[in-house]
């Protein structure tokens, strides 16, 4: 009991001061969202055979949810397979929260965002040219109305016509941040906990002969943990990433994986379930290929 209080107190501890730092990010990401979805998803919707490339930039900024409306615009064949998986390669999740939440160095969070977004181009761009070469691309006939009826999101229950918001403002935005660094931060101590008693318990160097000695292993198991459709994921990787128990390879193959809530959202409101399981499929083989390789090459970041 008294080693479960010293590890408890300890990670309360380390939690409690990242909280400021949680929310403020969330604050700007959420005022971001608020205000930019709407011409995000035009975007999107316009981009065409480019879409690979705006999926992957848009997919990389710090917000909530765009995974989820680019599975939802994927199902309805609005945007392209390319354009969904870049999305969900470039989508950091609760990463940039968590990095700025430990004062890490700005030039380090981009680098892994640049890295991210260039993966997320180049495969898109690839899925969507063999997609074309076996004349299985989708025709993008469905319309944005009937994607939200399928996904049940009620947008048109938040803007009117004209695009105003009914009530959901600034005091919407707040609250919003509030819950995100709530939940985020249950998610810091869990896994701070957690870390904290199997070190005391097993020891650093036995931790590290696991994960960090056997980076093969630890690529595979990475990127099944990113393909958990919840924030703990990405939080689990990104703090064992800056804990040094996790190398560039594997911290690389779990972020790429984990898109957020997007193949939640894609198995869904895609009516093709076999297809949903490839696409699946097809981000975690991609995510292990790429974290094998930036192992192999000494990549650091």
């Amino acid at each position: 009991m008294e080693l479960l209080l010293h590890v408890l107190e300890h990670s309360l501890w380390d939690t409690l001061r990242l909280v400021p730092f949680l929310f403020v990010t969330y604050l700007a990401m959420e005022a971001l969202e608020h205000s930019a979805a709407d011409r995000v998803q035009r975007i999107v919707e316009r981009s065409g055979k480019a879409g690979p490339v705006a999926g992957a930039l848009l997919g990389a900024l710090p917000q909530c949810g765009f995974s989820a409306m680019a599975a939802t615009l994927y199902a309805g064949r609005v945007v392209s397979a390319g354009t969904l998986v870049a999305v969900i390669l470039s989508t950091s999740d609760e990463m940039v929260p968590v990095f700025v939440a430990h004062q890490e160095p700005v030039g380090r969070l981009l680098a892994i965002m640049a890295a991210k977004v260039a993966v997320a181009v180049v495969v898109g761009f690839v899925v969507d040219a063999l997609l074309r070469l076996a004349r299985r691309s989708g025709d993008g006939r469905a319309h944005i109305h009937e994607l939200c009826e399928r996904a049940h999101c009620h947008c048109d229950d938040e803007h009117d016509d004209h695009g105003h918001d009914h009530g959901h403002g600034r005091l919407a935005i707040v609250r919003s941040a509030l819950v995100h660094t709530a939940q985020v931060g249950a998610w810091i101590l869990v896994v701070t906990f957690a870390f904290g008693l199997v070190i005391e318990l097993v020891g650093t160097d036995a931790l590290a002969a696991l994960l960090a000695n056997h980076p093969v292993r630890a690529t595979f198991v990475s990127a099944l943990v990113g393909l958990i459709p919840n924030c703990g994921a990405s939080v689990a990787i990104t703090e064992l990433y800056l804990e040094g128990v996790l190398t560039t390879g594997p911290m690389l193959a779990g972020l790429l994986s984990s898109g957020g809530v997007g193949l939640l959202v894609l198995w869904r409101t895609n009516p093709d379930a076999r297809e949903s399981a490839l696409v699946t499929a097809f981000v975690y083989a991609i995510s292990v290929a790429l974290g094998l390789l930036a192992g192999s090459l000494g990549i650091l970041f």
